[in-house]
């Protein structure tokens, strides 16, 4: 099985790449820009992550190309060299307050790039060829925008996105539908619910907090605390993308006696928010357990309370009844244990310089 994954330095695609060597013997090719959105050496410890994996990993192979999924030239010679029959779209311009204030780099990647992807897979039916047989793809709860009804569902309405970010999301389902429709390419779209855990992003609220708090400075807790999120634990997203990936969306008619589209849209989160608050608080718990603060820290002293930032929604909660119905996805990891291995990656990455924790 040849499987190409976009964003294989990232977060979730890293993760996905080690657990596709360890657990399926796949022919593995990344494409990642590793772009300086974030810190590169994070991004580069990911990359040697994977490398250790595939090295115990005999029956796959591993393979990594630097390029940008906006370069249409660069994608046809991966797929006309390589002949992936999946591919795992991770690549993305990430982060709702980014969006804000540089709207360019999502319009580049998230559309342009996306779009890239889908003529790839289409074109790769030319002439007779099997070409692409599913196409996963990131998209994000963020689609649902400051929507009121709880839990969302993928039947809710997803028209009145708050931030560019979430306005890029929504269109990447709408033109992946159209593709599906047009040329049969089965794919799957998957909106992931606030991912955390060791070596993630850090942009992401918790790894901000660990910074500043470890620093001895104060945080910002963003709507008075009051933001409610549905943590998902990074080994639970890649299981869920595991699930679907060899699954893809059968072609079926519909009452009126015509071709459906198959095509599919998952939520993939824990299914159960938690106050940002009470997140903070087991946070801190574990940083202090890990060394990085003090025995008596206090929280308290260290956090101002402001209002709710441009393009923030109040709260995020994934129904994942369809998921778990299709699939049987059960997320297993609790709130206090991802964060305490968070809490023990970050002190052993931040203080060794990332290299003893490879050894582990």
């Amino acid at each position: 099985m040849r499987i190409l994954v976009t964003g294989a330095a990232g977060f979730i695609g890293a993760n996905l790449v080690i657990s596709l060597l360890e657990k399926t013997g796949a022919e593995v090719l990344g494409l990642d820009s590793m772009n300086d959105y974030y810190d590169v050496s994070l991004k580069e410890y990911r990359l040697r992550c994977i490398e250790k994996a595939a090295g115990g990993s005999p029956g796959s192979s591993w393979r990594f190309v630097k390029g940008d999924i906006a370069d249409k030239r660069l994608l046809a010679d991966i797929f006309a060299e390589f002949r992936p029959e999946i591919v795992v779209n991770l690549a993305a311009q990430a982060g709702v307050r980014y969006s804000i204030t540089n709207p360019d780099s999502y319009i580049e990647s998230n559309i342009i790039g996306f779009y890239n992807i889908l003529e790839a897979c289409r074109h790769s039916r030319d002439d007779g060829e099997a070409g692409v047989r599913h196409l996963i793809y990131a998209s994000s709860s963020s689609v649902y925008g400051e929507g009121t009804k709880v839990p969302y569902s993928t039947e809710d309405r997803t028209d009145f996105p708050v931030s560019l970010y979430a306005a890029t999301k929504k269109s990447d389902e709408i033109l992946a539908y159209a593709y599906s429709k047009l040329y049969g390419i089965p794919a799957t779209g998957l909106r992931f619910f606030t991912v955390y855990g060791p070596a993630g992003r850090p942009d992401m609220a918790y790894f901000g907090f660990t910074d500043k708090l470890v620093s001895g400075s104060s945080i910002k807790v963003f709507n008075y605390g009051r933001c409610l999120r549905d943590f998902t634990y990074i080994d639970d997203i890649v299981d869920g993308i595991m699930l679907v990936l060899d699954h893809a969306p059968e072609r079926k008619t519909g009452n009126d006696g015509l071709p459906l589209p198959p095509y599919k849209i998952y939520n993939i989160g824990k299914g159960r928010p938690e106050r940002l608050t009470d997140f903070l608080d087991i946070l801190c718990q574990e940083l202090v357990r890990a060394g990085l603060l003090p025995d008596d820290f206090d929280p308290d002293a260290h956090t101002e309370y402001v209002p709710m930032q441009p393009g923030d929604v109040p709260v995020t909660f994934a129904d994942t009844e369809d998921l778990a119905r299709d699939f049987h996805y059960t997320p297993a990891t609790d709130l206090r244990t991802g964060l305490r291995r968070f809490a023990e990656w970050y002190r052993d990455f931040y203080k060794t310089g990332g290299k003893d924790i490879l050894e582990k």
